[in-house]
């Protein structure tokens, strides 16, 4: 499947259907969000997958980036970092994050920008949540921005979600394209090193799991 997209800082996404990032629940995130969910939405194999990949690409001492995070990060546990930085939408949630050592609230479908200096970060985590951008490239942009040269981005998702939450596109596509979605929006926000990975190939009796990775 061919796509092409259109200015970093737009939903527009050129090739994709008009609306590919309207919601069923156009309402504001901050209300879906304002109870606090202290569930895990992955499977524990999945879980350990995403762990597995975090220690392979996270520089141990480094400064990361949770974003769209929660109440766990899934972070390797035997692994210092200097810093670990949570992004979430519930305050409940990010407070009882243990390996937080500071977190913001932000809507990122109303606000892109990040509040963190340039080339100040080692790696992103973005873990089952980038469906639910509106704004996608935008965002990525900013992760762009912040990461440091050399720095990572790791996206992991799972045929899991809130689907009134996930944009239209990504609940139209099948299994197997939103590894190419996902890398395009990295490509158009300037990364050119994207490397698309099958951790979790789908079964019956589990969660399958893919994930995109981004270098600066």
């Amino acid at each position: 499947m061919t796509m092409h997209v259109g200015n970093a800082m737009s939903d527009e996404i050129e090739g994709l259907p008009p609306h590919s990032f309207d919601k069923e629940d156009d309402a504001p995130d901050a209300l879906f969000y304002a109870q606090p969910r202290l569930v895990k939405h992955i499977d524990e194999r999945a879980i350990a997958a995403v762990t597995e990949l975090y220690r392979e690409l996270f520089p141990p001492g480094g400064v990361i980036l949770d974003l769209m995070g929660s109440w766990i990060s899934h972070l390797p546990p035997e692994i210092a970092y200097a810093e670990v930085i949570g992004h979430g939408m519930n305050e409940e949630e990010l407070a009882a994050n243990q390996r937080y050592d500071r977190w913001f609230v932000q809507d990122l479908n109303a606000k892109t920008r990040l509040p963190l200096a340039g080339n100040a970060v080692d790696a992103v985590a973005i873990c089952v949540s980038i469906q639910y951008l509106q704004l996608p490239v935008a965002v990525l942009h900013e992760v762009f921005e912040i990461l440091k040269p050399g720095g990572v981005v790791a996206i992991t998702f799972s045929n899991r979600c809130f689907p009134t939450k996930a944009v239209a596109i990504w609940q139209a596509l099948e299994m197997g394209y939103h590894t190419q979605l996902v890398s395009l929006y990295l490509e158009r926000a300037g990364f050119t090193n994207v490397d698309g990975r099958t951790l979790i190939p789908e079964g019956l009796d589990h969660d399958p799991l893919w994930a995109v990775i981004g270098r600066k």
